[in-house]
């Protein structure tokens, strides 16, 4: 299966200047090259900053994801035992963290590759979004993160000013698409994911009687184990995400009908026009009527 344009085309960004980190990530490497079955790893092409044996592994001092759309090969890190790495896989690496990877000489691989630095993926790792216990993703072979691999070796050949900067938004979206390809695969074809969304279509409906408990129990789920796969796949818990939906709902009155404070209170479950008023203005940083007023303002265009 051909699967990129200019197979043997090989690209490295040799590294970032301190502009490309006050914009919150710098760009340090991006590529891609097939590694035919029986070839040795890495080719001698491979960038020579980033030169390792398979044998030995390496640390960097930057992010990486390395994204295999042909053939397979393995991974270890230091926190991961060693793991079988099929095409579809994306593997994330983690400065200075022991890691290792090559392909199986048997197949080869096709891979492509970025690295990175920067505050916005620091906080994307402290709050756990991507760790080094799982830093093999399953996401498939995807056309669309193919193509945002292409773009990014594109942009960088042009070598235009500001192409950094595009570069780092690119990464942005691949790190976004690896993290919900990844949920969404984990729980695939599952009876359970049937329970979730039936669970998440109750909750929606504002004027449903049930308790979170007695959704769980509808669905057919135990709530301790309802409360923990709902998190799990939504990133949020049950209780959270009733308030989201009634947030939702909040401003859908607001902004496009003619109920008042309180009648949208009460509409809501809430036990008083108060209590809505606070939670809104927790959430949002403003009352309801002052997000009444703005929301009717930019409609009328003024």
């Amino acid at each position: 299966m051909n699967i990129t344009p200019d197979r043997s085309n090989v690209l490295c960004y040799p590294g970032s200047g301190y502009g490309d980190e006050k914009w919150g990530m710098a760009v340090t490497t991006a590529g891609r090259q097939c590694i035919p079955p029986g070839a040795g790893y890495p080719l001698s092409s491979h960038p020579s900053g980033y030169l390792f044996s398979a044998k030995r592994g390496r640390r960097l001092d930057e992010y990486q994801i390395v994204y295999i759309v042909e053939g397979k090969g393995y991974f270890a890190s230091e926190s991961c035992p060693g793991l079988p790495v099929d095409a579809g896989s994306a593997l994330m690496l983690f400065p200075g963290e022991w890691h290792t990877y090559c392909p199986d000489p048997e197949t080869g691989w096709t891979e492509y590759w970025a690295g990175f630095r920067g505050e916005s993926v620091d906080a994307m790792v402290r709050n756990r979004f991507f760790t080094k216990e799982n830093p093999v993703h399953n996401v498939g072979i995807s056309t669309g993160l193919i193509s945002l691999y292409e773009e990014i070796i594109s942009v960088i050949s042009l070598e235009k000013a500001g192409c950094m900067q595009l570069v780092a938004g690119i990464i942005s979206h691949i790190l976004g698409s690896i993290y919900y390809k990844d949920r969404n695969h984990s729980y695939k074809g599952t009876a359970i994911l049937d329970k979730i969304n039936e669970a998440k279509q109750l909750m929606k409906d504002i004027q449903c009687q049930l308790e979170t408990e007695q959704i769980a129990v509808s669905v057919g789920l135990g709530y301790s184990k309802f409360r923990k796969v709902f998190k799990e796949y939504t990133g949020t818990s049950p209780a959270q995400y009733r308030l989201q939906q009634k947030l939702i709902k909040a401003k859908e009155l607001l902004t496009a009908s003619d109920m008042n404070i309180s009648e949208i209170a009460y509409f809501l479950k809430f036990d008083s026009p108060g209590h809505f008023s606070i939670f809104f203005k927790n959430k949002e940083g403003i009352t309801p009527s002052e997000f009444r007023g703005k929301s009717r303002w930019l409609y009328r265009g003024e």
